[in-house]
C-alpha cells in the first residue's frame, strides 16, 4: 500500500505543480523565488535528464515503461521491507509523472532552476532522490535480502 500511496502522491504534485507552471507562465519565463537560488522557470524538455537525448521520445516512452513495469511487479509479486516500497514508490511517481507529460505533450515540463543545475521538475526530484537512498540502502543492506527474499 505505501507503494501506491507515495506512486500517487509524487505523481498528483508532479502533474498539478506542471499544470500550474503552464497556466501562469509562458515557455523561457522565469520567476525568482529565492534571489540567487531558487526561480521557477519554464522549460519543455523533449529530452531526458539534464537534455541529454533530445528528441528520443520512442527510447524515453520505453525506458519509463520499463522502469513502471519493473517497480510495480516487484511490489506485486513480494512483500519489500517498507523503506524499499517507499522507494520504489518514489521511482514509479517519478517515472509515471514525466510519462504523462510525454505522451500527452511530446515533451517534459521542468521548471525548478537553481541556476547552476539544468532545470527540473518534481517527477525528476523523486527519482534522483530514490536512485540516490536505492544505491545508499544497497550498499549497506545488500539487495539479496530484498530481492531474494
Amino acid at each position: 500500500m505505501r507503494f501506491w500511496l507515495i506512486a500517487l502522491g509524487v505523481i498528483i504534485l508532479d502533474q498539478l505543480s506542471k499544470w500550474a507552471i503552464k497556466t501562469y507562465l509562458v515557455v523561457g519565463q522565469s520567476v525568482p523565488l529565492a534571489k540567487g537560488f531558487l526561480s521557477l522557470t519554464y522549460v519543455q524538455n523533449q529530452g531526458a535528464a539534464f537534455g541529454m537525448l533530445q528528441g528520443k521520445t520512442i527510447f524515453l516512452l520505453i525506458c519509463a515503461v520499463t522502469v513502471l513495469a519493473t517497480v510495480i511487479i516487484m511490489n506485486w509479486r513480494r512483500s519489500l521491507p517498507p523503506a524499499w516500497q517507499a522507494l520504489t514508490g518514489l521511482v514509479a511517481g517519478g517515472a509515471a509523472g514525466n510519462l504523462i507529460d510525454r505522451l500527452g505533450q511530446g515533451y517534459v515540463v521542468d521548471f525548478l532552476d537553481l541556476g547552476w543545475w539544468p532545470v527540473f521538475n518534481v517527477a525528476d526530484s523523486a527519482l534522483c532522490c530514490a536512485i540516490v537512498f536505492i544505491l545508499i540502502l544497497s550498499l549497506r543492506e545488500g539487495t539479496d535480502e530484498v530481492f531474494h527474499g
